[in-house]
C-alpha cells in the first residue's frame, strides 16, 4: 500500500512559505501631518565620537583614533591608554586604559593615582575606574570631570597630559596635542 506523497509535499510546501513570508510595509502617507518632520537644530545633541574622520578634523595633529594611543613600558605593566571623547566631550572625559603584565596583580584603582593637567594650568583629580580589578590583563575606563569650576578644562588648551604615579613605575606620563 503505497500512496504518492508528492501532493502531500507540494501542499506542505505551499503553507509553509506562505507562512514564512516577511510582510510588506504599508506604502508611506499622503497625509502630511504623518509624514516624517525633519529634526530641528535644538533637536540634535552632539554625542561623543571616536570616529577616526571626525577626531581628524577637530585634533589634526592626533591623526585620528589609532595616532591618539599612548604607551609606557616601565616597569612590568605595559599602559596603552587612548582617549574616547576628547572630540564632544560631555561631562567626563574618558580614557580606555589596557594594562598588560605577566608577573604583577592589576587589582590597584587607577583613580587614585591618575591627573590629567592642561597647558593652560587647569589640573583635575580621575574620579573613577570602571575596570575588573585582579589579573594580568585589564581594560578599562578612566574617567575625570570635563570641567572644573563651571569651566570646560579643554577650553584654549593645545596640550593635554595625564599623569599616572605609583604603578609599578614613579611616574607615567601620556600627552596629546590638542590643536
Amino acid at each position: 500500500m503505497k500512496r504518492n506523497l508528492l501532493p502531500v509535499f507540494l501542499i506542505l510546501s505551499v503553507v509553509l512559505v506562505a507562512c514564512s513570508a516577511t510582510p510588506t510595509p504599508p506604502p508611506p502617507s499622503t497625509d502630511s501631518k504623518d509624514a516624517p518632520q525633519p529634526a530641528s537644530v535644538s533637536d540634535i545633541t552632539p554625542t561623543p565620537t571616536d570616529d577616526p574622520a571626525i577626531l581628524a578634523t577637530l585634533f589634526p595633529k592626533m591623526g585620528g583614533n589609532s595616532g591618539m594611543t599612548r604607551s609606557d613600558q616601565q616597569g612590568a605593566i605595559i599602559m596603552d591608554i587612548t582617549p574616547l571623547n576628547l572630540g564632544v566631550p560631555t561631562d567626563t572625559l574618558e580614557f580606555d586604559v589596557v594594562l598588560t603584565t605577566h608577573s604583577i596583580d592589576l587589582s590597584m584603582d587607577l583613580a587614585t593615582s591618575s591627573t590629567l593637567t592642561t597647558d593652560t594650568g587647569v589640573s583635575v583629580e580621575s574620579t573613577l575606574w570602571d575596570a575588573p580589578r585582579g589579573g594580568h590583563h585589564v581594560v578599562g575606563k578612566l574617567i575625570f570631570p570635563a570641567t572644573k569650576d563651571d569651566k570646560p578644562i579643554l577650553e584654549g588648551a593645545t596640550k593635554l597630559t595625564l599623569t599616572i604615579i605609583n604603578v609599578d613605575a614613579p611616574t607615567r606620563v601620556f600627552e596629546w596635542e590638542l590643536k
